[in-house]
Order: C-alpha cells, then sequence, then structure tokens
C-alpha cells in the first residue's frame, strides 16, 4: 500500500481562472470591451470590494450578477475550485494587497493556481490625463491653504513668468523641459478656470472675480468653436493653398469675431517692446494701412524702425535679439573663465 499524496489529487482537478478587471474612471461606466463582457456574462462568480463601483449599475443592468464581497488570496483561489472563473472588478487604484497575496501563493509552490489574467476593460482615450488634471486642481483648490486663496490677478504674473520659461524651453532647451513647461502653462489655463468656475468672487471675497461663472468644458469648448470658424479651409468649402492665405482669412474673421474698428485692436500693449512693434507694422501691413513709420529723436525710433524691417523680412525680433542675447552672454562667461 502506498501513501497517498493530497496534491496529487488536487493537481488533477481542474483550476479555475482568476480574472481582474480592470476599468479606467477617465472611461463613462458601462462602456467596457466586447472581451470584457464576455467574461462577465461567462463568470462563475464576479466580486467587487467597493459597493459604490462607478460599474455596478451598468453591469446589473446587464443581467451580470455581482456579490459584494474582499476576499483574500487563499479564498480567491478556494472560489475557483472545479474548474470555476471568478472575476475581481477591480477599483481604479487596484488591490495591492490582494495581488500581492496571489503572488506569494503562486511563489510558494505548495498551491496549485488558477489561471490568473488580467484584463483591461476599459482604455483611455488620449487627452484622458486631462481629466486627472481637472479632478487633482479641484482637489488642491479645496484643499490646499495657499491655492485656496488665490485669484485672477494675484496668478496673473505667474501666467507671464511660466510663458517666458516656455519660450526658454523651446529656444534653448531639452525636449524634458519642453514638456514640463507646457505642464507649467497648462496648469495655469486649468487653475484660472477653476477659480473662474466659483462665480462671482465667492471664494475671494474680490471685485475682481465679478462675471459669470465659467468652467474648464466652457474654455475648451469655445477654443473649439473658435477653431473649427476660423479654419473654414479644413472644416468648410473654402480654400487657403498658402499660410498667407490662412493668416488673411484668420485676421478678416477675427476682425468680424471681435467687432474691430481698427487693425491694431486687441494688440496688447503690455507685451515687450520688440514684440510690440513688430505686431503694430505687422497688422498694419496684412491689413492694408498706407502709414509711414513715424520719424523721431532716439534709439526707440531705431528700434521701432529695426522691428518693422524684422517683421517684414518674417523675422521674431524679440526671437533674433534673444539669440543674440544668449551669445552675448556666453562671450561674457568666456571673458570671466566661467564654463558653460
Amino acid at each position: 500500500m502506498t501513501d497517498h499524496d493530497p496534491s496529487d489529487s488536487a493537481a488533477a482537478e481542474p483550476t479555475g481562472r482568476i480574472v481582474l478587471l480592470t476599468t479606467s474612471h477617465r472611461v463613462a461606466p458601462g462602456v467596457l470591451s466586447w472581451p470584457a463582457w464576455q467574461t462577465l456574462h461567462a463568470a462563475d462568480r464576479v466580486l467587487c470590494a467597493d459597493p459604490g463601483h462607478p460599474q455596478l449599475p451598468y453591469l446589473r443592468e446587464a443581467g451580470v450578477e455581482v456579490v459584494h464581497g474582499t476576499p483574500d488570496a487563499q479564498e480567491l483561489v478556494g472560489a475557483c475550485a472545479g474548474g470555476r472563473t471568478v472575476v475581481v472588478l477591480l477599483s481604479g487604484e487596484g488591490d495591492q494587497r490582494l495581488t500581492d497575496g496571489l503572488a506569494r501563493l503562486a511563489g510558494s509552490g505548495r498551491v496549485a493556481m488558477p489561471d490568473l489574467e488580467l484584463l483591461p476593460g476599459s482604455y483611455d482615450l488620449p487627452g484622458a490625463r486631462l481629466l486627472d488634471l481637472v479632478q487633482v486642481m479641484d482637489r488642491v483648490r479645496r484643499e490646499c491653504p495657499w491655492t485656496s486663496r488665490q485669484t485672477h490677478r494675484g496668478l496673473a504674473k505667474y501666467a507671464i513668468e511660466e510663458a517666458y520659461e516656455l519660450v526658454e524651453a523651446i529656444e534653448d532647451g531639452t525636449r524634458e523641459e519642453l514638456r514640463e513647461e507646457l505642464g507649467d502653462v497648462l496648469l495655469q489655463v486649468v487653475f484660472h478656470a477653476r477659480i473662474a468656475e466659483e462665480g462671482v468672487g465667492e471664494d475671494t471675497g474680490d471685485d475682481e472675480e465679478a462675471g459669470g461663472a465659467f468652467s474648464i468644458d466652457d474654455v475648451a469648448g469655445t477654443l473649439v468653436e473658435k477653431l473649427i470658424h476660423r479654419h473654414p479651409h479644413v472644416f468648410g468649402d473654402a480654400e487657403a493653398e498658402t499660410p498667407e492665405d490662412v493668416s488673411a482669412h484668420w485676421q478678416r474673421t477675427k476682425a468680424v469675431e471681435k467687432s474691430r474698428e481698427s487693425v491694431t485692436d486687441g494688440i496688447p500693449l503690455g507685451q515687450p517692446g520688440l514684440a510690440l512693434a513688430a505686431k503694430l507694422a505687422g497688422r498694419a501691413r496684412s491689413g492694408g494701412v498706407p502709414v509711414e513709420l513715424p520719424r523721431g529723436e532716439g534709439i526707440g525710433y531705431e528700434l521701432l524702425a529695426l522691428a518693422a524691417r524684422a517683421e517684414a523680412a518674417g523675422t521674431d525680433p524679440e526671437t533674433a535679439l534673444r539669440a543674440a542675447a544668449r551669445v552675448y552672454r556666453d562671450a561674457i562667461r568666456a571673458a570671466e573663465g566661467v564654463d558653460g
């Protein structure tokens, strides 16, 4: 008579299947992949530890019975005995305790493990992380003592600083620096939109916040409408074969939209001098306004003439001056004996 090893009979039985089903909180609940729906309907048991999981109403509506439970790894393996399939609907953060437990059991070699599958039930669309950004900004605005007190005017200087840092990254930075600075500029947009969503100075006590409330969706919606309206050669029947055609149409459209009386309307006078001079010269040239550059004594008029000449030649004078200034900076550092 030989000894009987219990593991022999256990190994002979079907081991079953554990499916860890993940879903993205950035995708509307109920929008699941076809393999996910097939697996859910075919499962012997569907478990979910979170009674408030956003997918639950849609699963029940589809006839999938979901049991509220938080089994540990050993219990979950046991539930698969006899070849059963158990689906675990994970929360957005996953279940580290369960996955660690399953890994320990599998590594022990003492348990006949069921097949283990990680099944993505939904995938993020391009731009989905922007939803995360909005969520994080909402929470920071509510809970951070500094952020919760900021106003549009108080943040204005940061928008200017971040814009300049972005320009520096474009002209003289790495890809990683460019990505980071783009994020900092995007933060300013989301931050201001979050403040605007609160309405008429509700949290700031500031008259500067007066005006109707709007959200980041309103900001994006306005931009989408503007882009479509200003690109009829892309979204309509108009034709534009050259960049100059596009620019001319763009200016005509903006003039109608803004009901502008002058080609100079809408040009911010607070921008750097060379950029302002070039912008004015460009508007006058593209608008066909027959005006000569003012003549006078002093370096200001000379710079104005240089900026207008650069604009006419297709050169941004601000960019050109910054490039020359960087060369000058390097020469100074070299004269000082400073590396780099």
